[in-house]
């Protein structure tokens, strides 16, 4: 079994960490908020350590998840920093949700320390994590991804190598497109659906047994039936986050990106109304309550 070390301990990171340490391997763990590392650390008997460098010092693999890119600069590089830990042998994976360059600017660095290096961000829900069944999008060589493999397998029931570093980024930015059109078109088909008098429940049965009923219909029902009730798991701040990292690598390879954009503008109106830190499910709530006077269950388009 390996030695594992995770640097970020929110919630899709943590729940990566019970599938790994399940698998019996052994955990080191950072996070920029010392009093969540230590929390995971004494539930699944791992080793809290003070610096990114302590991590990758003493783990064959090394896996990051953090919010935006300009993290995981700060945590590969520097003094403290993962790359200045990396030993000859050892794997850097990146699973957070970051433009392709992000991780490109730091393999040279990463490879002068004889250390290899992969992008692997993740498709699922953190229950889908815990049980070790994400979708893993890898890039990079194959040869690290060999050396990870054993790891990555403990919470990724799909691994798919597209290429080479930056193309599993690339790749998770194209699922989370469609995610967000999915999150779109199923708070507009349920909200119309109640305006003309069906009860939301029976309306999101229909939905989620006809042709639309993607996974993704499947695990946001609590989100979408009970919006109060049910703990967020990705905010809205997030999602306008990477909607936007979407947009800039539609531009970087010049392509029009329409239902992307209408998209944004509806999570930004979303977010102007106060509802930043609400599940990007609230979209069906923002429209149920902007509602055009005079023309029924028609929404406004922010």
């Amino acid at each position: 079994m390996a030695t594992v070390g995770l640097v970020g301990a929110g919630r899709m990171g943590s729940a990566m960490a019970r599938a790994i340490r399940a698998a019996g391997h052994d955990l080191v763990i950072w996070n920029r908020t010392p009093a969540a590392a230590e929390s995971l650390a004494a539930e699944l008997g791992g080793r809290r350590v003070e610096r990114p460098a302590d991590v990758s010092a003493a783990a064959d693999v090394t896996i990051s998840m953090l919010a935006e890119g300009a993290a995981v600069d700060d945590v590969y590089d520097g003094r403290d920093g993962l790359i200045s830990g990396a030993r000859p042998g050892t794997v850097l994976v990146d699973s957070s949700t970051v433009p392709p360059a992000v991780l490109r600017r730091h393999e040279p660095a990463i490879r002068d320390r004889g250390a290899g290096v992969l992008d692997a961000p993740v498709s699922g829900s953190v229950a889908l994590a815990e049980g070790g069944k994400l979708t893993l999008m890898v890039g990079g060589e194959a040869a690290d991804l060999e050396r990870a493999r054993t790891v990555l397998e403990a919470y990724g029931g799909t691994i798919f190598h597209l290429g080479p570093l930056g193309s599993g980024a690339a790749m998770k930015l194209a699922v989370n497109t469609v995610i967000f059109g999915l999150n779109q078109a199923l708070a507009e088909g349920l909200v119309l659906a109640e305006a003309a008098g069906i009860p939301r429940e029976r309306a999101y049965d229909v939905l989620a047994a006809s042709a639309v009923g993607a996974p993704y219909v499947g695990y946001k029902r609590a989100a979408f039936l009970d919006p109060e009730g049910t703990p967020v798991a990705f905010a809205s701040d997030l999602a306008a986050k990477d909607l936007r990292l979407i947009a800039e690598l539609a531009e970087a390879v010049d392509l029009g990106m329409p239902q992307a954009t209408i998209n944004l503008a509806v999570i930004d109106a979303l977010i102007a109304a106060g509802d930043g830190a609400q599940d990007f499910s609230a979209v069906a709530n923002h429209l149920r309550e902007h509602r055009i006077a005079g023309e029924g269950a028609t929404a406004r388009t922010p």
